[in-house]
């Protein structure tokens, strides 16, 4: 059987997706414009990977952080128009799990 080689933008693709935590990270920010606290507080992550992580989707385009000089200084964080355009994938991907993942009892009782 011949070996398919796989597309370089789809590969890039899932392997920036399924790095841990970005999806749910870009799940937040389809919420709106978030400060940092804000989507830690929403994620059980430590700051140093949440950090690391809105660096690559900056980085790829996908977030965009916004400064503003108050004192304390401000930062903010949003979803670019190509960070937006995962929302249909993200919505599918929380219907098929609604659909077909059973919930961990376990888990959530602790």
């Amino acid at each position: 059987m011949e070996q398919q080689t796989l597309c370089p933008r789809f590969e890039k693709g899932m392997d920036m997706f399924s790095r841990r935590w970005t999806g749910l990270i870009i799940y937040q920010l389809l919420e709106g414009t978030q400060r940092f606290c804000t989507i830690q507080g929403a994620l059980p992550i430590s700051g140093r990977l949440l950090s690391e992580r809105l660096k690559e989707l900056e980085a790829e385009g996908v977030v965009v952080r916004h400064v503003y000089p108050d004192i304390p200084v401000r930062i903010e964080y949003s979803l670019t128009d190509k960070g937006r355009a995962l929302e249909p994938v993200i919505r599918e991907i929380q219907k098929w799990s609604a659909d077909w993942i059973e919930p961990n009892l376990q888990a959530d009782q602790q």
